[in-house]
C-alpha cells in the first residue's frame, strides 16, 4: 500500500494540507487508517516531503514500524510512487496507490479496489461525471464555450487505484525511461497496454485541495452516522 503525500500544498499556502486537521485529526492520519487497518494490507508506505521524513510530525512518528514505513518523495507524483515501490516488502504483490489529501474513502471502496487488483487487472476508484461539460476557447479575459461534450462514458478518477505489483512497476519504470509524467498511476498502466477497470465510487471521496474542499468535508463528517 503506497500513499502519496508529498506535496507542499502551495495553492493553500503555509502547512501542507497532509497535515493540516479536518475535525480535529490530520488528513494525512485520516487518509492513512482506513488501509493500517485493513486485514488484507501489509505495510503502508507514505511518500512525504523530504524534510518531513528527517522529522516528521508526533502524531505521525509514533506510528512508524514494520507495517507503516516512510520513504522521501520526489519532485513529481512518479517519483514518489517509484520511491515507494521500492520501499516495499516483497510479500505485497498487489500494490494500491491512495492521495494522501483523501481523507474519506470507504472500506467498500477499498474491498472492491484490491478484489479487481489481485484478479490481475488495474483498478480505478471513479465516479461518473453527471454534470455538462463544455470544451472552452480561451479569450482576452473570457472564456467561449466551443463545443459541449456528451458525458456519457465519462468518469472521473480518484483513489485508491491497484495493480499487480509487477504491472505497476514496468509502468513506472517505463515511463521514467521515457521522461513521462502521468497525472495517475492508471494513466501509466494505459500508457504500457495494462488492463484498467472503473470501480465505482462514491462521490464523498473527495481530494482536499482549497479551503472550501475542507469545508465540505467537514460537513460529510458531521453528517456520517
Amino acid at each position: 500500500m503506497i500513499v502519496v503525500a508529498a506535496g507542499r500544498g502551495t495553492r493553500l499556502g503555509g502547512t501542507p494540507k497532509q497535515f493540516r486537521e479536518l475535525a480535529g485529526v490530520p488528513v494525512l492520519l485520516r487518509a492513512i487508517r482506513p488501509f493500517a487497518s485493513h486485514p488484507s494490507v501489509i505495510c503502508t508506505v507514505v511518500a512525504l516531503p523530504p524534510e518531513s521524513v528527517a522529522a516528521p510530525p508526533e502524531w505521525l512518528r509514533s506510528l512508524a514500524g514494520d507495517r507503516l514505513r516512510f520513504v522521501a518523495g520526489g519532485a513529481e507524483r512518479g517519483d514518489s510512487v517509484r520511491a515507494a515501490l521500492a520501499a516495499l516488502p516483497a510479500a505485497c504483490t498487489v500494490v494500491l496507490v491512495h492521495d494522501g489529501a483523501r481523507p474519506l474513502v470507504s472500506r467498500e471502496t477499498i474491498d472492491a479496489v484490491i478484489a479487481v487488483a489481485a484478479g490481475g487487472s488495474g483498478a480505478v476508484a471513479a465516479v461518473p461525471l453527471g454534470d455538462t461539460l463544455k470544451m472552452a476557447e480561451e479569450g482576452e479575459g473570457v472564456s467561449i464555450v466551443e463545443r459541449t461534450i456528451p458525458r456519457r462514458r465519462l468518469w472521473r478518477a480518484q483513489t485508491p487505484q491497484g495493480f499487480p505489483r509487477e504491472l505497476l512497476e514496468r509502468a513506472a519504470e517505463s515511463a521514467a525511461a521515457d521522461g513521462v509524467q502521468g497525472t495517475d498511476d492508471a494513466e501509466l498502466v494505459e500508457r504500457i497496454g495494462g488492463r484498467v477497470e472503473l470501480v465505482p465510487d462514491q462521490p464523498t471521496n473527495i481530494k482536499l485541495t482549497t479551503p472550501a474542499d475542507f469545508t465540505l468535508a467537514e460537513a460529510l463528517l458531521r453528517a456520517a452516522p
